[in-house]
């Protein structure tokens, strides 16, 4: 089968076309006819850092984390999927686990699930990582009915899927974003825009909590962004974020009562944990998706397989607009 392998760590031009093995089926997992895949930071990042990330795979590796596609071979010990099911998931592209970027891909079964029938396999490709990320943040968080939720980077990734989420839980939602277009964006999609270049913390929370702050905050900026995530939320509120690789003082935080939830979706993939769950999640936002309240944002440039180099530098130059997507077949 056709693939795009890294053979070295480095820049986007380290992708070459190669032919390799298709993969032969194991027990517990499904080999899936690739139709698409999604492009994330944390590709970019493995492709760029190597063995500086914990979970760079060997080399040579082939990438890819999300995919849609069609089952054409499923393992012993495996229920719930057929030759010829539509299926979703986030399964590979790190550490031990082969890629997407290819024609086919063995996927542990349990990381995997239905395709939304209302999502195209493009679609349905840019959900998977994003859409677990933002879920889990926000259910261990407890979010719910009448909250006033604040998602930080609305626009973006995991925000713009977090921010659907929670108006689906029946949440007052409010978005920061650096512009005109990420406003719209985040406006179009039901919530209310905040510009963060235009509004301090205090004057938005001043704006729309009457100064009590924000239920739960979705901080998908993460970084130094936490503390303004503290700042804004409320007395014994929520915070959830998915960068938490800083140094800073906890007082605010300590002072609110705040309780802190540190999302790394890739866990289960890492360290075989509760794997399950992925599949539970993936499950439960093609519910969501088919009951028209969730909806990702493809990026309008169309990449090829073949094209993948391209991909990743579409996503670095912050140009994209929603999810980058790559067609395998």
């Amino acid at each position: 089968m056709k693939a795009m392998v890294i053979n070295a760590f480095g820049d986007s031009s380290q992708f070459t076309t190669a032919e390799v093995a298709q993969p032969e089926v194991e027990p517990g997992h499904i080999v899936v006819k690739v139709a698409a895949t999604s492009v994330n930071t944390v590709d970019t990042m493995i492709r760029q850092m190597g063995t500086d990330l914990p979970f760079a795979p060997e080399l040579p590796a082939i990438l890819g984390m999300d995919f849609a596609g069609t089952v054409v071979n499923v393992g012993e010990g495996v229920s719930g999927f057929n030759i010829g099911d539509e299926v979703y998931g986030c399964a590979g592209g790190l550490a031990d686990l082969k890629g997407s970027l290819a024609e086919y891909m063995l996927a542990d079964a349990k990381l995997v699930a239905h395709k939304p029938k209302t999502l195209s396999m493009k679609e349905a490709a840019a959900l998977p990582l994003v859409g677990i990320t933002a879920y889990e943040g926000l259910i261990r968080a407890g979010v719910g009915e009448g909250q006033k939720v604040l998602v930080h980077g609305g626009s973006g990734g995991v925000g713009h899927i977090a921010l659907q989420l929670a108006k689906y839980f029946g949440s007052e939602v409010y978005s920061t974003g650096g512009g005109a277009e990420q406003i719209s964006v985040i406006e179009e999609l039901g919530a209310t825009g905040i510009n963060y270049r235009e509004e301090s913390v205090s004057d938005y929370v001043n704006k729309h909590t009457n100064g009590n702050g924000f239920d739960l905050v979705y901080d998908s900026v993460g970084g130094p962004n936490i503390a303004n995530s503290f700042e804004a939320a409320a007395l014994n509120g929520q915070v959830a974020t998915t960068v938490s690789l800083v140094e800073m003082d906890l007082s605010a935080a300590h002072f609110k009562g705040l309780s802190l939830h540190v999302v790394f979706m890739l866990i289960p993939m890492l360290h075989n944990f509760k794997r399950e769950q992925h599949q539970h999640i993936l499950t439960e936002l093609a519910r969501i998706a088919d009951e028209g309240k969730l909806k990702p944002i493809v990026d309008k440039v169309d990449f090829q397989l073949e094209d993948i180099g391209k991909a990743h530098d579409h996503l670095s130059s912050g140009k994209a607009i929603g999810k980058v997507v790559v067609s395998i077949s």
